[in-house]
């Protein structure tokens, strides 16, 4: 009796149109209304053009044809992140998706190579990973989960023109029924509870609504201005606030893989699509002008320019509450951490995916409030402290920026984590670690974090049968990738099947 069924959604753009796609595929047998206010005013971001796997979960969760979807956004494939002078000038590493070796007498791969390490192994821990040996090597599969092969462990997300993706996700969504109001918001109106009533538009016109989801941005015209909650700064820990973007012409074939390299004042990226590369370099305006920023990024991208450069700020940090009241904040009105590990459309994705499990009554009662920040506070925690991993464990002093890193301060969380690890190996998770152990150790290991000694039980194991374990899978997984097509002819492969 108390359903709701009138959910207006505040704001298109990525964020918009995912929360809407997601919760018109989910309530498609109700009779719920969904509506959203987009903006012809307000231009979207559209340099979110990384992601990570649970993303191609989430479009299978929708029913949408992958084919289709990749070949509508121009979308390439994305095994892993190279990460170019990081720890130190001239050095790099891999962030893998999906595993790294496999567990040996049911102990963590990592802690085997970790001793393997300290008596001479020359190989990187990700060298063992199928991700990373497609990756080095330009090639690109999708194993058949039915067949046992070594690829297996390998996962994969997307590289895609995040203004072609949220266009998709329009139209998919309004095919479902949803219905897409144009204006923009003047003012918004509330009930004596708190709760908002509606938003007027500069035309006049009300939109009412049981619920309202925020993805107004940074702006955060429903969960800050009109329901007053505060946003948790976290410059102290990710001091990055500004981005300057530019796409240019492809050079070469594209990549299965983000690179990120590191500068004196910042990072830069390079995303490559079908029809384009997008670059972009992030820094803090404590330590580069805007100027500076732009000229480093210049100097370093290849391929004729095909846009002006757009600058983009932002403040790393997030609303002390996502939810309040009838008002869900998604998008960059919830928060903004940075895009180093390609995490904005996860949050976006989790956030709508929570809420839909959680779906309230009308009467929005305080516990499933008080439950769904907590799960998405651990879920932004954990992300952040992956983050600030990247920074604090740099052994570079050649700039003042990267001197800083080094001795900033820490959460607690983190030095724990970190304190832990750096003892014998270990590491402690909890339910909503969106990275898992490989991920953490990839990056230790990469930027040369070891520990004082490895898990002594490790030495239960046979040693030689360990060293020809490792060594057989190695070169059979080096072997196996050698068969494989490039990653432009099996992108070229999908579009002809795609045609047949």
């Amino acid at each position: 009796m108390n359903s709701i069924n009138n959910i207006v959604i505040v704001g298109g753009g990525t964020a918009g149109w995912i929360t809407a796609a997601c919760l018109a595929r989910l309530l498609e047998q109700t009779d719920s209304k969904i509506t959203l206010v987009e903006s012809p005013e307000v231009d979207t971001v559209g340099v979110g053009e990384a992601t990570i796997p649970p993303l191609v979960e989430f479009i299978r969760f929708l029913c949408i044809n992958e084919t289709d979807f990749i070949k509508q956004t121009q979308a390439t494939f994305k095994l892993a992140i190279k990460f170019n002078d990081w720890a130190n000038i001239g050095k790099h590493y891999w962030h893998q998706f999906g595993s790294v070796g496999a567990d040996i007498d049911g102990k963590a791969f990592y802690q085997h190579w970790l001793k393997s390490r300290m008596q001479g192994n020359p190989h990187d821990y990700t060298d063992y990973s199928p991700a990373i040996a497609m990756a080095k090597e330009n090639k690109f599969y999708i194993p058949d989960p039915k067949q046992q092969g070594i690829l297996n462990g390998a996962s994969y997300a997307w590289h895609f023109d995040a203004k072609l993706v949220a266009k998709y996700l329009h139209n998919f969504a309004t095919n479902l029924n949803v219905k897409r109001i144009e204006g923009h918001v003047e003012c918004v109106d509330k009930h004596e509870n708190g709760f908002i009533k509606n938003v007027t538009l500069t035309d006049g016109q009300q939109v009412e609504g049981d619920f309202f989801i925020d993805c107004t941005g940074q702006k955060a015209l429903l969960i800050g201005e009109a329901m007053g909650v505060a946003f948790e700064n976290w410059q102290q820990y990710l001091p990055m606030n500004r981005a300057v973007a530019l796409q240019t012409e492809n050079c070469a074939e594209p990549a299965p893989y983000t690179e990120s390299t590191a500068h004196e004042f910042g990072w830069q990226w390079r995303i490559p699509l079908q029809h384009r590369t997008g670059n972009g370099l992030v820094f803090c305006d404590s330590y580069a002008s805007d100027e500076q920023a732009l000229e480093l990024l210049s100097k370093n991208i290849s391929g004729k320019q095909l846009t002006e450069p757009k600058f983009l700020p932002f403040v790393t940090g997030k609303r002390a509450k996502l939810w309040q009241g009838n008002c869900l904040a998604i998008g960059l009105s919830s928060g903004f951490m940075e895009p180093l590990e390609s995490t904005s459309i996860h949050l976006i994705m989790k956030a709508v995916v929570k809420f839909a499990e959680m779906l309230p009554d009308k009467f929005c009662h305080q516990a499933t409030i008080n439950e769904y920040n907590r799960v998405m506070d651990l879920e932004y925690y954990s992300i952040r402290d992956f983050i600030i991993l990247h920074y604090c464990t740099t052994s570079r002093t050649d700039s003042e920026f990267w001197r800083w890193c080094q001795s900033m301060t820490l959460p607690d969380s983190l030095t724990e984590k970190i304190a832990l690890f750096k003892n014998q190996g270990r590491l402690y998770q909890n339910e909503f670690d969106l990275f898992t152990a490989p991920s953490w150790y990839a990056v230790l290991a990469g930027m040369g974090i070891q520990p004082q000694n490895y898990d002594r039980l490790i030495d239960i194991s046979d040693n030689q049968q360990v060293r020809s374990i490792m060594e057989n899978g190695l070169a059979s997984l080096n072997k196996t990738v050698q068969m494989l097509p490039s990653h432009q002819q099996f992108i070229t492969n999908i579009y002809q099947a795609h045609k047949q």
